[in-house]
């Protein structure tokens, strides 16, 4: 990669760099001002919305706070991660096949985040089969699953379980991870046996029967 052609773009020297390409800092420009990045590879950027506060700390601890409420996640030390003007920027310290894998790693997880804090996730489910039901009873959600006794689910800090009907409810929480977690645990509960497919489901999920 030649070195003629510097793009200095706020605080950063780009070394003929177009796009998503190797980015090279010489030692007399590695770094400018405080947010400069060093040696890195395939920047990768995140737009932070209006109403989100991002923060980074030692080491690599990220702290998304927005109108939903705040996530707080430690990244992998190796990665690059940096804030600049409502932009989050990440990036990888080398071609290394492990590298590799987190920087896409990382920036799932941290653009995860901040839509977690604006517009929160859901898993909608639904109980199929004749007499088998729910009810919400103050914070618990309250099955009959055919058992001889009532399955209670409590909603959690992280997670709030939203009813419709008796048939079907929905995980609500700001934490991608926690919500899809906490669904598959309430699926498990009874999961669709594969001759009725009588059990807890995805809404939308099929079911193979024998």
């Amino acid at each position: 990669m030649s070195n003629t052609s510097i793009e200095v773009i706020g605080d950063y020297a780009f070394y003929g760099c177009t796009g998503l390409t190797e980015i090279i800092f010489p030692e007399t420009l590695k770094r400018i001002g405080e947010g400069a990045f060093g040696v890195c590879y395939n920047l990768f950027e995140i737009n932070i919305p209006a109403g989100v506060e991002v923060s980074v700390a030692e080491p690599n601890v990220v702290t998304v706070k927005g109108p939903k409420g705040t996530l707080t996640q430690t990244m992998r030390p190796e990665m690059i991660i940096k804030v600049e003007d409502g932009v989050i920027h990440v990036g990888r310290p080398s071609e290394d096949k492990l590298h590799k894998s987190l920087h896409g790693l990382t920036r799932s997880n941290i653009a995860n985040m901040v839509n977690g804090v604006v517009n929160g996730y859901e898993k909608k489910l639904e109980i199929v089969g004749v007499g088998l039901r729910c009810q919400k009873q103050g914070s618990n959600l309250v099955m009959n699953l055919g058992f001889s006794h009532q399955v209670n689910i409590p909603d959690t800090e992280d997670c709030t379980i939203v009813w419709q009907d008796p048939n079907h409810f929905t995980v609500t929480g700001i934490d991608k991870q926690k919500v899809g977690q906490y669904a598959a645990e309430i699926r498990a509960k009874k999961p669709p046996e594969p001759y009725k497919g009588k059990g807890i489901r995805y809404e939308g999920e099929v079911v193979k029967h024998k």
